[in-house]
């Protein structure tokens, strides 16, 4: 980050403000305990929160869910429940395990909502980079069981659907020749989304059109939030995925940070307004959240 000397890491160490429940395991599959840290407004609500789900990037191949915990600490600063997922990355297990984790996370948290204060009726789920990709996905198929966890992926038996879709830099198209230029480049051996996917486009090709949410657009998806940065590459497909939306109806917003690196939101100064970008988002879809 030589170019950007002024900017400081984000602090994922919660404030008074802001209470956490950490390692609180939401599955367990083939055994594999896979975990959560809860953020939430330390005051008492007048009612349950709305919740939104976050996962994390590092190419589907590294981070870990403490990567997110700045930005789960603002939006519960601003009323809302954020909790952090860790996941299945690709050297333990390709496409599409990370994508049931996710929606495992949502089932175990919606059945969990009487006893951690949520609103089952207001879930998002969002993330950055590969998390947003991701997220997106986890979004898009709400409601399709075909992409629903097999049953050893989390007990509880609650609905995996969201209603709002915060995508921060990730890809909504991997299957575009610009896209491809980057993602399915032949020097890289393999590249993060080839091994992720188990082979190169020409190998796998049903898998890379699958994964892309641009292919999932449909009447009634829950509305989606873009936020991206100055590198364009982040933010192929977007537009066409948007286009497909406004021709069914489905609302959509796009805020760009000009000028900023691809991993904005784990800084300052840029986390601020990531965290206001998102919560005025869900403040319009799901109305204010409690404080």
């Amino acid at each position: 980050m030589a170019a950007y000397p002024f900017i400081r890491i984000a602090s994922g160490e919660p404030p008074p403000d802001v209470r956490v429940q950490r390692g609180l395991v939401y599955a367990a599959p083939g055994g594999r305990p896979l975990a959560l840290d809860l953020f939430q407004p330390a005051g008492a609500a007048a009612g349950p929160r709305p919740l939104i789900v976050l996962v994390h990037g590092g190419g589907w191949r590294s981070g870990e869910r403490a990567n997110l915990a700045p930005l789960a600490i603002g939006l519960a600063q601003r009323g809302y429940a954020a909790a952090s997922v860790s996941y299945r990355l690709s050297p333990e297990a390709g496409y599409p395990a990370a994508v049931h984790d996710v929606k495992a996370a949502v089932r175990w948290l919606r059945d969990q909502a009487p006893v951690l204060g949520i609103d089952a009726t207001r879930i998002a789920v969002g993330g950055g980079s590969a998390g947003g990709q991701i997220a997106a996905l986890v979004g898009v198929t709400s409601g399709n069981p075909a992409f629903d966890p097999p049953a050893d992926a989390g007990a509880a038996a609650a609905s995996t659907a969201v209603q709002a879709i915060v995508n921060i830099d990730g890809l909504s198209d991997f299957t575009s020749e610009a896209a491809r230029f980057h993602e399915d480049d032949p020097r890289k051996n393999p590249s993060a989304a080839g091994a992720w996917f188990g082979g190169r486009y020409a190998e796998q090709a049903a898998r890379w059109h699958e994964a892309s949410p641009i292919t999932h657009v449909h009447r009634g998806m829950p509305p989606v939030l873009w936020v991206t940065s100055g590198e364009p590459r982040f933010a192929l497909g977007q537009a066409e995925m948007a286009a497909r939306m406004t021709a069914l109806g489905v609302p959509h917003r796009r805020v760009h940070l000009p000028g900023t690196p691809h991993s904005f939101w784990l800084f300052e100064p840029w986390l601020a307004p990531t965290v206001q970008a998102v919560a005025d988002f869900l403040d319009t879809h799901f109305g204010a959240a409690p404080r």
